[in-house]
């Protein structure tokens, strides 16, 4: 969850970032008292992802300005739909109109790509989840895209949870320990309260794995009739994840085998901002055209 705090954060730094010394266009152009309604517009279909964000961008550069949306995180929309209306100071407006749209136009996307990928593994137990495979300095809000876009989140930091993977465990068992000995050592240095996934890229892995106590077991790109054969094995003695290769053409196959987490790092590292638009209609004070 990004608190207030953190959102003002992000969103400043942003802003920082594009108007360091303040918007020279804008200032040099536009009549100080010119006022500015504008309408964001969907480009195209989706599903909406970071009206907060956008907000802030707009909220940190003028409190004056009004921003109201039509549509809310989360739902759906069509291609020419407004989603938003904003009104206030011209110069204003137009300094904080490209951090507005950047972040709601990224976040959208990664809503709209993960809403597929739930849809396509519907009627199954599996849920999608992200990964840490995020834009450095956004993952909460990437991470509340995916969440609006109907998934899960996996962990938010290497802080929140224990996953060995296979550099962790060749390290873990060099000291001439077997796999199962090893990672019990580790689960009694762990909190009652901190989870243990186990990374595996071969099935005669996961009797070692579950008997070090393994909470989930990751099946890290493996074949369908290996992910049925590994579901059958665990059976049900830790959550089953399936990692690894995962595509909006492949998810639904790998669904089908049973496993009840599939993570997808495409949600967030390789997707595609969504194409919003702000339409500005700018007036001056006395409510000519400008």
């Amino acid at each position: 969850m990004t608190t207030d705090r953190e959102l003002d954060r992000l969103v400043s730094a942003a802003l920082d970032e594009d108007a360091p010394w303040g918007d020279l266009t804008s200032e040099t152009l536009i009549p100080a008292d010119a006022v500015a309604d504008a309408a964001l517009v969907a480009r195209e279909a989706g599903v909406l992802s970071g009206s907060d964000a956008f907000r802030a961008a707009f909220r940190l550069v003028d409190p004056a300005i009004d921003v109201e949306f039509l549509v809310h995180d989360g739902e759906p929309f069509e291609a020419g739909q407004t989603l938003a209306t904003v009104r206030g100071p011209a110069r204003a407006v137009l300094t904080a109109e490209r951090v507005g749209l950047n972040l709601v136009q990224r976040m959208s996307g990664i809503a709209t790509l993960t809403a597929k990928y739930v849809a396509a593994v519907a009627g199954t137990r599996a849920r999608i989840v992200d990964t840490r495979k995020t834009t450095p300095g956004l993952r909460s809000l990437e991470r509340r895209a995916v969440r609006d876009g109907g998934g899960r989140n996996h962990r938010r930091s290497l802080s929140d949870a224990v996953m060995a993977k296979d550099n962790h465990l060749a390290v873990l068992t060099s000291g001439g320990l077997d796999l199962a000995t090893a990672l019990r050592g580790a689960r009694e240095r762990l909190g009652h309260t901190v989870h243990l996934e186990v990374e595996v890229d071969r099935l005669d892995q996961l009797d070692a794995v579950l008997d070090g106590g393994a909470d989930t077991v990751m099946l890290d790109n493996f074949p369908l009739d290996e992910l049925v054969a590994g579901v059958e094995r665990i059976a049900g003695r830790a959550i089953v994840e399936a990692s690894g290769g995962v595509t909006l053409d492949t998810v639904a196959a790998i669904a089908a085998t049973g496993v009840d987490v599939i993570s997808v790092g495409a949600l967030t590292h390789s997707v595609r901002s969504l194409d919003l638009g702000l339409d500005l209609d700018v007036q001056a004070e006395g409510g000519s055209a400008t």
